[in-house]
């Protein structure tokens, strides 16, 4: 009956997806506002026409937070499901093969910004709670608390976390922002790595200089820059800064073992990635480099004179924004912490340091015997055929720490993207597949977990 309805409908899906991937729901660009705001008051309309009770667009210092809610009986089980609906710039547009915003199918993928991370995966649950509600087939209550600030740090959905607890009672958050290993190897996401994110400024001399007549006397900031950040890592691929590894949580042999069981090659990696060579922490798998260690990355780096043709100048100031990557036991406020007193020890006296904190959030381990992770791994078995195979996820979804904290509740990470498609990247992409198997398992989740 699902499969039918998800089969006659397929079309009309993935219109309705096509229009709210063309809302540039930009929230890092103030000059995006209007549409973060569009793209929530198209959610409101579809989960008004999906069948929910209530449905509104909740203020807060930010962009809103859309919460709706359907309850069929206050007897049954409550599933919260958490996404958000704003997407990361497009920027560089030239490296796109087809405009960001205005989405595509070629070879069975949708290709736009937000496809994968994270309308395309949030859409499959408004689809499934959609096809649940004709059907008369929906088993359980169900909240949605979808925001438009996740990908700048979530700021205020702490606040409407705290503020709305009672309005958020459920059993279980069901979050789909997460990747499979593959369509053969289906998994399920059970930890996250936490994030701090760092902004750093260097300054040298009162004003750019020109570097023939100053160039040799004057430290160059962006030289030094890139000095302080090449000694962030030793030569074994190691965090230089005093106490990183201080609490990192190490796992047994056991663990270690049953973690590189997950399908990988390395070969194909490396292909896909177009690197001859892959590098990181000595003594560690890649998948437990991405999945169960902890890094330090810099995410872009400037300064000086960037446009075209040549300007010959010693910059007054050099910046870099980096991020630290965390795993359970580290906790974000003290890594930051523990950055800035390090970056500032290694500045020369030649220059200036200002260190800046932009946002963090905590490292999150699910447990695998629970009933919803139990529900969610019976939902996988029925729709594709095979058992899931649990993993550790090296992004960072640093609400699933508040939900615990704040609501004492454990979330399940259903996901169905691939490593493959290119969020955070020019030509992001999603496969329709994909998406139309995500809204049948999403579906079957409702209906073991409601068994529980």
């Amino acid at each position: 009956m699902i499969k039918e309805y998800i089969s006659s409908n397929k079309d009309r899906f993935l219109t309705e997806l096509f229009d709210w991937l063309r809302i540039p729901s930009i929230s890092a660009d103030s000059r995006n506002k209007q549409d973060v705001r569009r793209a929530a008051e198209f959610l409101k309309e579809k989960l008004t026409a999906a069948g929910v009770d209530s449905v509104e667009i909740c203020e807060t210092k930010g962009h809103p937070i859309v919460y709706a809610e359907k309850i069929v009986n206050p007897s049954l089980p409550t599933i919260l499901v958490y996404g958000h609906y704003d997407v990361q710039p497009a920027d560089p547009i030239n490296l796109w093969d087809s405009p960001p915003f205005e989405p595509v199918i070629k070879d069975d993928k949708i290709f736009a910004r937000g496809a994968c991370d994270d309308k395309g995966q949030v859409y499959m649950h408004v689809k499934a709670f959609e096809a649940m509600m004709k059907l008369n087939l929906l088993p359980c209550n169900v909240k949605f608390m979808v925001e438009g600030e996740e990908e700048v740090g979530s700021d205020n959905l702490g606040v409407f976390v705290k503020e709305n607890k009672a309005r958020l009672k459920a059993d279980i958050i069901l979050i789909s922002d997460t990747a499979l290993i593959s369509l053969e190897h289906p998994s399920i996401t059970t930890g996250l790595r936490g994030l701090s994110y760092m902004e750093v400024e260097v300054t040298g001399p009162n004003r750019d200089l020109h570097s023939g007549v100053y160039g040799g006397a004057v430290a160059n900031p962006i030289n030094t820059l890139c000095s302080m950040i090449a000694s962030l890592h030793d030569d074994k691929g190691r965090v230089t800064v005093k106490g990183f590894y201080d609490k990192v949580a190490e796992l047994t042999a056991a663990q270690r073992e049953a973690l590189n069981k997950a399908p990988f090659d390395l070969e194909e990696y490396k292909k896909e990635l177009g690197i001859d060579e892959i590098k990181g922490e000595e003594g560690y798998t890649t998948l437990e480099r991405t999945g169960v260690r902890p890094t330090l990355d810099v995410n872009g780096i400037w300064g000086g004179y960037t446009g075209e043709g040549a300007k010959t100048v010693l910059p007054s100031k050099a910046h870099a924004k980096i991020s630290m990557r965390l795993v359970p036991n580290q906790v974000s406020a003290e890594i930051t912490e523990l950055f800035t007193k390090h970056f500032e020890s290694i500045a020369p006296k030649y220059v200036k340091v200002k260190v800046t904190a932009h946002h963090g959030g905590e490292p999150a381990v699910t447990q695998t015997d629970s009933a919803a992770y139990k529900a969610a791994s019976k939902a996988f078995e029925e729709v594709f055929g095979k058992s899931p195979i649990p993993t550790r996820d090296g992004g960072s979804i640093p609400i699933v720490a508040l939900f615990k904290k704040e609501l004492g509740l454990d979330t399940v990470l259903m996901g169905f993207g691939l490593d493959s498609d290119a969020i955070h990247s020019p030509n992001e992409h999603y496969g329709v597949n994909n998406f139309l198997l995500g809204v049948e398992t999403i579906v079957a989740f409702y209906k073991h977990f409601a068994k529980k």
